[in-house]
């Protein structure tokens, strides 16, 4: 009878699928910091009610959250090369080679947009978490609202983020395993390369599945260790 699981091919596996973990992590890593500017600007637009603008971030937020992220990264891959085909012939951009984009900037657009979008909630229910009086103080003493609000509002809006942004972070990460489908070798893609070879799917998503989770670990301890460092003056520990 054959054994259950495959020991010395898991044990093989270890070295090709931790080869491809830089790729998962840097993905996670450009497309979570691209989000939060895109998350905080949509934040600061919509609560600033900027005519127009405030608009189209509403229907923005409501067209990434009403729809799955696996339609976001197809119309990311299909669509924007044929948009940008059609402002270069429109425009006469001779020197624009669409078809030189590297596969993994559309998932760093498709990303971005996608976890701007629910960042964008995240960091203004933050902001109006955050005393009024403690804006209307600084402008007492001379700052201008934008100053009042980089040095006052949003230091102590991230204390109150940081928890759902550390829970966005573990969230994108795993959802990089969607890369694959459009070519992009990541850690779920490497895995599936793997298993392909002699069909031993079970016993590559198995320590595909422990390596997300270790990484996952680290990202836990890393946003509480630096929740911990923010709120070091505030008397409050994380839970």
């Amino acid at each position: 009878m054959q054994p259950l699981l495959d020991f010395p091919f898991m044990w093989e596996a270890v070295p090709d699928l931790l080869r491809v973990v830089p790729v998962t992590l840097q993905i996670t890593a450009v497309s979570l910091v691209l989000a939060l500017v895109v998350g905080l600007a949509t934040a600061l637009i919509r609560l600033y009610r900027t005519p127009v603008l405030s608009q189209l971030a509403a229907l923005y937020v409501s067209f990434i959250r009403g729809t799955p992220l696996l339609v976001q990264i197809y119309l990311s891959y299909y669509g924007l090369p044929k948009v940008l085909t059609w402002l270069a012939e429109r425009h006469g951009w001779t020197g624009l080679d669409v078809g030189g984009i590297p596969a993994i900037a559309f998932i760093y657009f498709a990303f971005t947009l996608n976890v701007g979008a629910y960042s964008s909630e995240t960091i203004r229910a933050a902001i109006l978490a955050i005393d009024k009086g403690q804006l209307e103080a600084a402008l007492s003493i001379g700052m201008t609202p934008w100053q009042g609000m980089r040095r006052v509002v949003l230091p102590q809006a991230l204390a109150v983020a940081l928890p759902s942004i550390g829970n966005t972070a573990i969230s994108l990460l795993k959802d990089t395993s969607l890369a694959f489908l459009i070519s992009v070798v990541d850690l779920m893609g490497e895995a599936k390369i793997l298993g392909s070879r002699g069909l031993q799917f079970f016993e590559v998503y198995i320590v595909v599945a422990l390596i997300y989770w270790a990484i996952c670990i680290l990202i836990e301890r890393a946003v509480a260790m630096l929740e911990r460092r923010v709120r070091r003056f505030e008397g409050a520990q994380p839970a």
